[in-house]
């Protein structure tokens, strides 16, 4: 029984928080390890619905959860979540959850920042949630971040905000935006120390303990192959690398522990904010597939862009993320069509091509090459079993697996997490 990693293989929202909920009844361990809470990954859990963002979706379920080193961690917005899910009566203690000590901090200087150059770029802005994830991995990469294990260190902790403060307020002025106070951010740091350091661990080292004793760990991910920084639509990304490569460096692992590399996607295609979406559907088709969806983001209540199954992107993703099998979700909500649609390549001036390109100018030249297949008047919704699909489902299911070079493992038929089809054991691969 080997590891597993949980990656998006579209442009996040694929419905990975239900996967990962559902395969943590197997793990022993669930690790995060990228991203911040702009990520959102919704539970539903006995009729209960779980709204996360930073916390590893394991914890509803009691189990060990760990935020790695590689996440950016706002240390405000973590205990709101751990308040508000306590609430709903799951208790978070340092027993079940464990933050990397060397996780970069999210400071409230960093949304400041994010929100000012946003604005600023006018019609030319990437579409960021606003929460400084962005300037939180730019200071961690320019080596002048702020990290979890400097707030047991006063001395330091005012020396590095000094220097920190040197930075972003010359960006600031830049913007015609209005400085910031060191002394009020230093204050509210230390403010929210003694909450936070009792979760601080040496979490490469845990997870070395944890190997040794051959438990079952979740290595789970935010967003999707297509936000890489690096592989996905570049600049419109986030600031982390999605893919599966990335476990091992944000978590403290090598590479040989990730083990199956899971994939999430959609039966369609969505996206939130701006970029390239080739297969975007404007029409009435589209509103009605994120209606039927209930495509609005879990963090910002924004709605996502809806399109058809876009099968060069996913298979993009599965050849540069690694992955050996995909979960399947949201198959119900194309129900009641009378027609589908999947892209199996693009015209791009003048050819044929079966990637997406790396530059900006080419990919706003793409053009979808649609095939068509026949839909299904059924509800799929809540099958647990492929005998419970029609064959017309079941061909759409074949032709994408045909198309993107992997096999589904897992089909999720609804929010529940018992509404899912087990082809695979990802565990036991």
């Amino acid at each position: 029984m080997g590891n597993v990693a949980v990656v998006g293989a579209q442009w996040g929202d694929e419905g990975k928080g239900k996967v990962v909920d559902w395969l943590s009844e197997r793990a022993d361990v669930v690790v995060r390890f990228q991203g911040g809470h702009n990520a959102g990954h919704t539970l539903v859990v006995g009729g209960e619905t779980y709204k996360l963002s930073l916390l590893p979706s394991g914890v509803v379920r009691g189990k060990l959860s760990i935020i790695g080193n590689g996440v950016v961690v706002d240390p405000w917005a973590l205990l709101a979540e751990i308040e508000r899910i306590g609430k709903q009566g799951v208790e978070i203690t340092p027993d079940l959850l464990r933050i990397a000590e060397n996780a970069t901090l999210i400071l409230p200087l960093h949304a400041h920042l994010d929100r000012a150059r946003e604005e600023a770029s006018g019609a030319a802005k990437i579409g960021t949630t606003g929460r400084g994830i962005g300037p939180a991995y730019e200071d961690k990469v320019g080596r002048r971040a702020i990290r979890v294990c400097d707030l047991d260190d006063p001395a330091t902790l005012e020396r590095k905000l000094d220097r920190l403060l040197a930075h972003h307020n010359a960006l600031l002025k830049g913007l015609g935006a209005a400085e910031l106070d060191g002394g009020e951010i230093l204050t509210q740091l230390k403010e929210i120390a003694p909450r936070i350091l009792p979760y601080s661990s040496v979490a490469w080292q845990l997870l070395d303990e944890i190997r040794h004793t051959r438990k079952r760990v979740l290595f789970e991910g935010a967003q999707g192959a297509m936000l890489d920084i690096d592989h996905g639509t570049y600049p419109f990304v986030t600031s982390s690398n999605t893919v599966s490569g990335n476990v091992g460096t944000g978590s403290g692992v090598g590479p040989g522990q990730v083990g199956y590399v899971l994939g999430i996607c959609k039966a369609y295609t969505t996206r939130v904010g701006s970029g390239p979406f080739p297969t975007e559907l404007t029409d009435a088709i589209g509103e009605t597939i994120g209606d039927r969806g209930h495509e609005f983001g879990t963090v910002t209540g924004r709605r996502r862009r809806c399109g058809w199954f876009d099968a060069v992107l996913v298979r993009q993703a599965v050849k540069v993320g690694g992955i050996n099998g995909i979960a399947l979700t949201k198959l119900d909500v194309l129900d009641g069509f009378d027609e589908l649609k999947i892209c199996t390549g693009y015209r791009c001036l003048g050819k044929v091509i079966h990637h997406l390109p790396s530059s900006q100018a080419q990919q706003a030249e793409v053009e979808p090459i649609y095939e068509s297949m026949p839909g299904w008047s059924e509800s799929t919704r809540g099958a647990r079993s492929w005998m419970d699909l029609p064959a017309t489902a079941v061909k759409y299911i074949r032709r994408i697996e045909e198309l993107i070079e992997a096999p589904v493992a897992l089909l999720s038929t609804s929010p529940e997490r018992d509404d899912t089809i087990l082809v695979q054991d990802p565990f036991a691969a």
